[in-house]
């Protein structure tokens, strides 16, 4: 079963951008940063959501995060699914952080239960068919809406949504144009997804 491995952020300032992401995340080797100066403007095309334990914990990264200089997109609140907040980090990258408990529990701070990787798709029928050739094995999926693989090894799930569906979730335009400035590392090979996502 293809899991992916980590993720890489590719910036024009790699030294800014890793203090930014381990002053705010501390993903370790789950996520890498690589320079690249190619043209990227507006939204990438997709975002990277947190998943943990609680509220509390939510706030522990949303509050370090703004410290470290990312922008408030969606500040963090409750809805009916639970507890998050989007956040744009200084390089670009649209974050979500995530918890279906909608109060504090005292759950240890700083803990990711789960990375989404969620991919903005222009036809997520064929995506989602183009993935499965290349042994991603579907653990969710409702119709052309939202598809989710399963994660087999990894650490880092992989979803879709149409790129429409995944801007408004993420609380930002849907426009952009240029790089994602994305890689995506997995057991899978090297390839390019029908929407330019590169697997490396």
């Amino acid at each position: 079963m293809t899991s992916i491995n980590t993720l890489t952020i590719t910036a024009s300032d790699v030294d800014a951008t890793r203090t930014f992401y381990n002053s705010a995340f501390g993903l370790g080797d789950l996520l890498r940063v690589e320079h690249s100066d190619e043209p990227s403007s507006g939204f990438r095309g997709f975002a990277v959501s947190l998943v943990v334990a609680d509220a509390g914990v939510v706030d522990g990264f949303f509050d370090a995060a703004v410290a470290a200089g990312a922008k408030i997109v969606k500040p963090a609140s409750k809805s009916l699914w639970g507890y998050g907040a989007t956040l744009e980090a200084p390089d670009g990258t649209v974050w979500t952080l995530a918890s279906s408990t909608k109060k504090a529990t005292g759950a240890p701070l700083g803990v990711v239960d789960s990375i989404v990787l969620l991919l903005g798709a222009s036809d997520v029928a064929a995506t989602k068919a183009f993935y499965v050739d290349k042994g991603l094995t579907v653990a969710k999926s409702f119709g052309r809406k939202y598809v989710e693989f399963e994660k087999g090894d990894g650490q880092i799930t992989l979803a879709l949504q149409s790129r429409k569906a995944t801007a408004k979730n993420a609380g930002v335009p849907a426009d952009g144009n240029g790089s994602h400035r994305l890689l995506v590392s997995s057991d899978a090979g090297a390839f390019t997804d029908p929407d330019g996502f590169a697997w490396v």
